[in-house]
């Protein structure tokens, strides 16, 4: 009962400011974000951090951690032990390599952040069998076919491809491996978790990465790993595991409604009242708001020269599109003069394309708002 009471202290939340603003040089913008991130956070998010501050190790925030983890495997519909850590994503990308891998591992990529955790394999001493997929093409079974022998220890790749907006089929992808053996299954979902139904307890992962400048439509600066019991049984024969991204410690710690070292309460703080938010839409509603959002985009690309990625495998969290002539600097600047910031291109398609995020709290509706300013832009530049 008395865990049951902090629990509604911790969690009154203060009103939520009507305008939020943030000061650049002695100047302040106001300019809405359809940025891949970090995103548009809302004013009520960002005053949810004003909270009076705790320290990491009371009984005040282990009531908060304990809730928080219970609504984050609520929204996310899964029983596998969920971690947070001060830091960006990669953190945890990182932290699976070096608690589920002794030597060989399978990276496939078909972007610049399956290329990114690539690098951090090897940076930690792996040997990396690679699979490089053309940009802009998904990672399907016929990429993996044969490439699985005895020796992978796991696999690891991204499910949404944020330099290229392409969204991989994760259950075929995981049937496909499965098939031809049993590694350990790494998935960087940065880009998919909370926008994307992942169908955790029918895909059965080993590790899920995120962050919480994405799809949460947080502040960056929390990181995030789900675990299975598999991923945590082989960290116990892994060697070296670090010290920041020691599951085994990690979870000592999280099994006792703590973190390993000090958590950022004021995002924390945040975290709790979006998953309140989050849980009130309902996932099946957000994950259809994202899904009609990433539509708009498909079709508004037609005025332009399209997306990238075909239509099937297109990502519901980011549209990437072919800029053809466009000059992208000069239609940016103007779009940024009417308030609102789109993303340029990412990597080996950054000169030929451009990026637009509609994650998090972006609904149909504030989309529409950027594609009319996009309109009046073009209609300028003819």
């Amino acid at each position: 009962m008395l865990c049951f009471i902090m629990a509604l202290s911790i969690r009154e939340h203060p009103p939520a400011s009507a305008h939020a603003k943030a000061p650049n040089g002695g100047k302040e913008l106001d300019r809405k974000l359809f940025t891949v991130g970090p995103v548009h956070v809302d004013p009520e998010i960002l005053k949810a951090q004003t909270r009076p501050m705790i320290t990491h190790r009371s009984k005040e925030y282990k009531a908060l951690h304990a809730s928080v983890i219970e609504r984050l495997k609520k929204a996310l519909d899964t029983d596998m032990d969920i971690f947070l850590v001060a830091g960006s994503a990669s953190a945890f990308l990182e932290g699976a390599v070096r608690n589920g891998v002794k030597s060989n591992v399978l990276g496939i990529t078909n972007g610049s952040f399956g290329d990114r955790w690539i690098d951090i394999s090897k940076a930690n001493g792996k040997n990396v069998k690679e699979i490089r997929v053309p940009w802009g093409k998904p990672i399907l079974p016929a990429s993996v076919e044969g490439a699985v022998d005895d020796s992978i220890e796991a696999v690891h790749f991204v499910s949404n491809e944020s330099s290229t907006g392409v969204l991989s089929p994760l259950g075929d992808m995981i049937d496909s491996i499965k098939k031809q053996n049993d590694p350990l299954i790494f998935v960087d979902g940065v880009t998919s978790v909370a926008a994307t139904d992942l169908q955790l307890r029918k895909n059965n992962v080993d590790a899920l990465v995120f962050g919480s400048q994405k799809a949460l439509g947080l502040p960056p600066g929390l990181g995030f790993i789900a675990v299975s019991e598999k991923l945590m049984k082989k960290a116990k024969e892994v060697q070296n595991r670090g010290f920041y991204t020691d599951l085994i410690k990690i979870k000592k710690n999280n099994d006792e409604n703590s973190t390993l070292t000090t958590s950022p309460v004021s995002l924390v703080y945040a975290l709790d009242l979006q998953l309140d938010r989050m849980l009130a839409e309902g996932m099946a509603a957000r994950y259809r708001r994202h899904r009609e959002m990433a539509g708009i985009v498909r079709t508004w690309s037609s005025k332009l020269h399209g997306m990238l990625p075909e239509e099937k495998y297109s990502s519901d969290t980011i549209g990437v599109l072919n800029r053809g002539d466009l000059d992208f600097d000069k239609f940016h600047a103007s779009l940024k003069a009417k308030g609102y910031e789109i993303s340029n291109g990412y990597g080996e398609v950054k000169q030929r394309t451009f990026r637009i995020g509609h994650m998090g709290d972006v609904t149909p509706a504030t989309l529409r708002e950027l594609l009319k300013a996009m309109d009046e832009t073009l209609e300028e530049f003819k």
